[in-house]
């Protein structure tokens, strides 16, 4: 069992920057490859990035790509989304999930543990 908590949401003008952090519980973090994903209101939920257990391949959606960064830190049990330029339609809950398999994964059902969510509001 995986518990996942975010932080760091909130509100930002466009072009501005926000960094949420992943807190994931448990000894076995290293074993989970972890995406970020989030939902609009009216939307379907979306991946933004994901990441492998070792940190060293990611994938991003084409709206985020050069824009934000996944990140991990295996040793603090906790995943990471830089966020910059962000733009008005950035704005959505950001929800953190771990899939109980080593390498990346795009689609939701992959992923076996989420968070509770984070808001993420960009003003224009």
């Amino acid at each position: 069992q995986v518990q996942l908590v975010e932080s760091g949401g909130g509100l930002v003008q466009a072009g501005g920057s926000l960094r949420l952090s992943c807190a994931a519980s448990g000894r076995t973090f290293s074993r989970y490859a972890m995406g970020w994903f989030r939902q609009a209101p009216g939307k379907e939920r979306e991946l933004v990035a994901t990441i492998n257990w070792a940190g060293d391949n990611a994938f991003y959606a084409d709206s985020v790509l050069g824009r934000f960064t996944i990140s991990r830190d295996n040793a603090k049990n906790t995943v990471y989304l830089q966020m910059n330029s962000l733009k008005p339609e950035d704005t959505a809950v950001y929800y953190c999930a771990a899939k109980n398999k080593l390498w990346i994964g795009v689609n939701p059902r992959e992923y076996d543990y989420w968070g509770q969510g984070t808001q993420v509001t960009v003003s224009s």
